[in-house]
């Protein structure tokens, strides 16, 4: 699949989140991608890592969501990993794919290390955190610390969280169209 192809592939699949409910927040999937790379690109983030702040929840709806893989309702048990998986199909960089996978781990992180962190969550965000293993231990803190996407991680982590502003307009995906072409082209 060309560059083109897998760029469209992925709005195509975005931009039928614009109705779809952000699992128990008061904004759309759709409204929460935008503001999670809005956040990225306000505070300079690179091209790749705008991107993943991008599609860190693709894995919720790219693939069939069934009573099996479900989080009572508020999203896809693993969406990091089945996200992170489905754009290195697209031809994705393993950096963009790796970011997305470890969105998660950095919010068990974050709960394990900051108390402020983990109470300030938004009462889905908790719920799911319990579908997500809770906050780390100690050991698989000190390993996700080890981890070369890890700073990065944290940073993509806090926009997610702080992503769900209702009532903020939609910008044209254009632009964020063609910021995609130009990850995907290199």
């Amino acid at each position: 699949m060309n560059a083109e192809e897998a760029v469209a592939r992925l709005f195509e699949l975005c931009r039928a989140q614009a109705g779809a409910d952000y699992i128990g927040e008061a904004v759309s999937q759709l409204e929460h991608m935008v503001q999670a790379a809005e956040l990225a690109q306000a505070e300079g983030a690179d091209e790749e890592l705008v991107l993943a702040a991008f599609c860190h929840d693709v894995g919720h709806f790219c693939a069939p969501l069934t009573e099996h893989n479900s989080m009572a309702g508020l999203g896809r048990v693993g969406h990091e990993r089945v996200g992170a998986h489905w754009l290195r199909g697209l031809g994705f960089s393993e950096r963009l794919a790796g970011l997305v996978a470890s969105h998660v781990d950095a919010k068990r992180y974050l709960c394990w290390r900051d108390p402020q962190y983990l109470a300030g969550l938004s009462l889905a965000s908790r719920q799911t955190l319990d579908w997500q293993g809770g906050p780390m231990s100690e050991a698989e803190a000190a390993a996700f610390e080890t981890d070369p996407l890890f700073a990065d991680s944290l940073r993509l982590r806090r926009w997610d969280e702080a992503a769900k502003v209702p009532g903020r307009p939609l910008p044209d995906l254009a632009e964020l169209e063609a910021l995609a072409l130009r990850v995907r082209n290199v």
